[in-house]
């Protein structure tokens, strides 16, 4: 930016009229750790700047800012996504960090939350809990933001009973791309609602939601099953016993699992929302792989959800660091063969892994996600029953490391060639058609709501939506 501040600096600047904290240039020499705080380390990314606004007149002027520069502009409430999208994905965006926008209000006569789109979900918990013992569906990492996670699913193991998170949501201000802010619901700006609800990052800056919330459960159940295999060819078996009980429709909706690999083993946890009687009536645990190790515990709301955040923590680290990924989602047609199982995970025991620190996770859907009609928003995968992600982590990330998760994943689609699409929160940036992977479906519907909110395009990030 040289000695003097460039038209954008100027005009951001204005807007937060000498505010302490309220942006960061590129000129700060600890930007990135103080500013940027990329998640994923191998995707670098530098914002003309990171604002940090108190209002949604102020997210207006910078929006105003943004299109007298010709910048792109896009919003984080967390920052976990995998490509870094909240910082623009790519060098010269305008970030909006919605730290600040941590308001909470609970009706006690509906049961609807009013929350700040910057409110992380461990805060999320903890506020519904205390403001009446209340909980909707979302995630387990805690640092996870709601502004992201509750616009493109919030899928979480209470969504086989609850719904995803976004199913949640029934009403959010939003500042839209000509500066204006606007209410959106079912019954205004409908179609700017029904876009926000699974793609918000391309149409505006939502401030807060109103949602709708549950008592929260009385007892949970929570186990954990582990199995050590010097193979992992020997980890068919299980797999296949476990895949064959989550692609049951009767399979009760109060049970969420993952079945997740890792070098030498496998492990699969789960979470029933209700008493241990009620688990073993279920008869879920008698459908469960057989294994001498094995824990079992009976937590309430808020002790499941540390439970669970501890989990989630020992495989996606919140920690920023270097890492790669690959998912796809399975439809109850797609699922991947029985007959496959063996050669997939033989195809494992053949790498050259060296000293790679990977993981694979299979994580159970459907239920109560695949309800609704798959136009009823625009998250597009009602019909899912399960989603696959893999990762691996180097310091650094070398091209041997990708390689191994990359290949994996075309051994998957060849064990399953009709599988397709997936979750707009594992972002993939290698993917050439991320749109409608992300989308599918409801892609045109949302090209052309894109259209209407946003002409010019200028919530934008390398795998948005085009107006139509």
């Amino acid at each position: 930016m040289g000695n003097s501040p460039s038209a954008l600096q100027t005009c951001i600047d204005a807007v937060g009229n000498g505010r302490a904290g309220f942006a960061g240039y590129p000129s700060n020499p600890l930007y990135q750790i103080q500013w940027v705080k990329p998640y994923n380390l191998d995707v670098h990314v530098t914002p003309a700047v990171v604002v940090r606004p108190q209002t949604a007149q102020d997210i207006s002027g910078i929006l105003k800012c943004a299109k007298a520069s010709n910048l792109k502009v896009q919003a984080k409430s967390g920052g976990h996504s995998y490509a870094n999208y909240g910082l623009g994905g790519s060098d010269g965006a305008v970030a909006i960090d919605m730290v600040n926008f941590q308001d909470f209000v609970m009706d006690n006569t509906t049961w609807r939350a009013t929350v700040g789109a910057g409110t992380r979900l461990g805060q999320l918990t903890d506020k519904m809990h205390n403001a009446g013992g209340r909980a909707m569906a979302h995630g387990v990492c805690p640092d996870v933001g709601t502004g992201g996670h509750a616009t493109i699913g919030g899928l979480g193991p209470m969504s086989r009973m609850w719904g995803s998170c976004l199913d949640h949501v029934v009403e959010v201000e939003v500042v839209t791309a000509d500066g204006q802010i606007r209410r959106a619901s079912e019954t205004q700006n409908s179609d700017l609602f029904w876009g926000i609800r699974g793609a918000a990052s391309n149409l505006g800056v939502v401030t807060e939601f109103v949602f709708r919330t549950h008592p929260e459960p009385g007892q949970v159940v929570q186990y954990s099953y582990s199995f050590s295999f010097g193979r992992q060819e020997d980890i068919a078996p299980v797999y296949a016993k476990w895949q064959d009980m989550i692609a049951d429709p009767k399979l009760d909706r109060r049970f969420g699992t993952m079945f997740i690999m890792y070098p030498l083993g496998a492990v699969i946890t789960g979470t029933f929302y209700g008493t241990r009687a009620e688990f073993q009536a279920s008869g879920i645990p008698d459908r469960l792989p057989k294994t001498s190790n094995m824990t079992l515990a009976i937590n309430d709301w808020l002790g499941a959800l540390a439970h669970d955040a501890e989990n989630e923590g020992l495989y996606l680290s919140n920690l920023a660091t270097p890492f790669y990924s690959k998912s796809l989602a399975f439809t109850k047609d797609t699922l991947i063969p029985t007959s496959k199982f063996k050669d997939l995970f033989r195809w494992v025991d053949q790498q050259d892994k060296g000293t790679l620190l990977w993981f694979i996770i299979f994580d159970a859907a459907g239920g109560a996600t695949n309800d609704l009609p798959m136009n009823s928003t625009a998250y597009a995968h009602r019909d899912k029953v399960l989603y696959y992600q893999s990762y691996v982590i180097g310091l650094p990330l070398l091209q041997k490391t990708k390689d191994f998760v990359t290949n994996f994943h075309q051994q998957i689609h060849a064990a399953s060639p009709a599988a397709e699409g997936t979750y707009a929160g594992y972002v993939d940036p290698a993917l050439t058609d991320g749109p409608q992977q992300y989308w599918g479906p409801n892609l045109y519907q949302l090209a052309e709501v894109k259209k209407k909110w946003d002409p010019s395009d200028l919530f934008h990030n390398p795998q948005s939506v085009k107006p139509a």
